[in-house]
């Protein structure tokens, strides 16, 4: 699942991982990306740090109290260039902070590698 409030984002990202066999959800905000976790998605989830209304911090805080994390991969995306570390009780439910313009082809292999620890599941 791709969560970002910029469209061009969600629509490259989508192309890019269809191409590569996976089903991807694409999501333009927090809130969405919790209703598609309590209707069950599993899998990979990459988060944008800003988006309005509730950021990607907000939303992975709401992950974990509601236990969306579990059997889930989160990994955050961002055009900043350094993770704000300030949400340091987080960390352990991050994989990776990747930064925008992200590399295609280290995005695809970084995914495939999380694949492998989200439980089986082929959803990006």
């Amino acid at each position: 699942m791709v969560v970002d409030d910029d469209p061009d984002i969600l629509i490259t990202i989508r192309e890019l991982f269809e191409s590569e066999g996976f089903e991807v959800y694409t999501v333009p905000c927090g809130k969405d990306c919790l209703e598609e976790l309590e209707h069950g998605f599993k899998g990979v989830i990459l988060m944008d740090v800003m988006m309005p209304h509730m950021d990607g911090w907000t939303t992975i805080r709401q992950m974990v109290s509601r236990g969306f994390h579990k059997g889930n991969v989160i990994s955050m995306i961002s055009a900043k260039d350094e993770c704000d570390w300030r949400f340091d009780d987080l960390k352990q439910y991050i994989k990776h902070y990747i930064t925008k313009p992200f590399d295609t082809k280290h995005l695809v292999k970084t995914v495939k590698g999380y694949f492998a620890l989200s439980q089986g599941t082929t959803s990006s």
